[in-house]
């Protein structure tokens, strides 16, 4: 299984190392059976994070013909107040920008359309991390599908049509979702049990002394009489 794990200008860092150190760990538990690299839309290149400038090298382009799995965070930066205004800067991404912005300006690059086509890509699978599935979502790719992300970003989730669930790790098939950037380690844990299998999984979990959390929402089963 190959996973490719995507950069973008102003991207949270934990919401990529921590995913892909669970997946590195995965692929040396099974032999090899998991590779992970970093990618971008663009290709190779130096990528700068919207956590105090720390970057990291994309080794890689996001290829959905290649690509067995593609892992999507989300940004790091300012929160923001209620009803603030975003400052006009020509487009140019910089530091301390509000989390919606650099979310909203991957739309303006090549990403949106590689990632409609590993949506559509049978045998694919897209998980993304806290405010990845904004990204997917703004880009009008999940309407109608089950997905979680940053509780801070559920109301938009809903906004463009996206079922959203409060769960740490929603399983929708071949999309599968987490919410706050912590939740990450949940995630790729999950993955490892259900795409490779639970041994290598509680190895991993073994290894990083981290116990996952909650319940791996699925659309299946009797609905909850109470809340």
């Amino acid at each position: 299984m190959h996973i490719q794990i995507v950069l973008f200008d102003g991207f949270d860092p934990l919401d990529v190392i921590a995913p892909y150190e669970v997946l590195y760990s995965g692929g040396t538990a099974s032999g090899g059976a998991v590779t992970v690299e970093l990618v971008t839309a663009e290709g190779p290149r130096e990528v700068t994070s919207g956590t105090g400038g720390l970057a990291l090298r994309a080794t890689g382009t996001l290829d959905p013909v290649r690509a067995d799995l593609v892992l999507v965070p989300g940004a790091s930066g300012r929160v923001g107040k209620e009803g603030e205004v975003p400052e006009e800067n020509d487009g140019v991404w910089a530091q301390d920008e509000l989390i919606p912005v650099l979310l909203g300006r991957t739309l303006d690059t090549g990403l949106p359309a590689l990632l409609k086509a590993a949506m559509e890509r049978p045998g694919l699978t897209v998980a993304t991390v806290c405010g990845g599935s904004l990204v997917l979502a703004m880009a009008g790719l999940l309407e109608g599908r089950h997905a979680s992300t940053h509780h801070l970003g559920m109301d938009l989730l809903d906004a463009t049509g996206v079922r959203a669930v409060h769960a740490r790790v929603v399983d929708d098939g071949d999309l599968v979702t987490a919410a706050g950037v912590t939740s990450g380690l949940d995630l790729a844990l999950y993955l490892l049990e259900r795409e490779v299998g639970p041994k290598v999984a509680h190895a991993v979990e073994r290894l990083f002394a981290y116990e996952r959390r909650g319940v791996v929402w699925r659309d299946h089963g009797p609905t909850p009489s109470t809340p």
